[in-house]
């Protein structure tokens, strides 16, 4: 099968690239044998629609999924219309990240784990006034993010639609801990 992993260079041990849409690059690889293409993110200078473009991408490559740091609501939609299953939360080489997938210790998720970013900012208040804009903090990276769940925390929802998505997670948290038991013998 064909899996599609953002990744910061062009081979398989580059470092996951936690962003979808604006990645440097895509490594699609087949998990039978490892062969692997490498493709440069054509979407990631754009101004908007990064993750529709990006997930059109993917998509029209053949993969059935696709492994990466974060992905935003329309990248979902988009990914979900082309069949393609979505890991987020990754890290680590893009090997690393196919063996999880082959050892079937990830869940694949239906909802983002960022919220819409609208291109590169530029949204305008009632007032009129541009606001949101990119961000450019000095952050070191050092979070080790969630490994095969979708963390929602970042997304701006209603109560009831946040009780759903954490539901989500402690299904989707249960079924890695029995795949996990079941591989131990437990």
């Amino acid at each position: 099968m064909k899996i599609a992993v953002s990744s910061s260079g062009n081979n398989l041990d580059s470092q996951i690239d936690p962003r979808f849409g604006r990645c440097a690059y895509f490594v699609v690889a087949d998990t039978e044998n490892m062969n692997f293409e490498a493709f440069d993110n054509e979407s990631i200078a754009l101004g908007g629609g990064a993750g529709i473009q990006a997930a059109q991408f993917v998509a029209s490559k053949g993969a059935k999924a696709i492994m990466t740091g974060n992905v935003g609501p329309n990248a979902v939609k988009t990914l979900a219309a082309a069949g393609v299953e979505v890991f987020v939360g990754q890290n680590g080489t893009v090997r690393e990240a196919l063996e999880r997938y082959r050892n079937g210790a990830l869940q694949s998720t239906s909802t983002p784990n960022v919220a819409d970013h609208y291109g590169m900012g530029g949204s305008t208040g009632s007032n009129g006034a541009s606001g949101g804009g990119m961000g450019r903090g000095m952050g070191r990276g050092m979070g080790g993010g969630m490994q095969g769940a979708s963390p929602s925390s970042t997304i701006p929802t209603s109560g009831t639609d946040e009780v759903n998505q954490l539901k989500d997670q402690v299904r989707q948290l249960r079924e890695q801990v029995k795949k996990l038991e079941s591989k131990l013998g437990n």
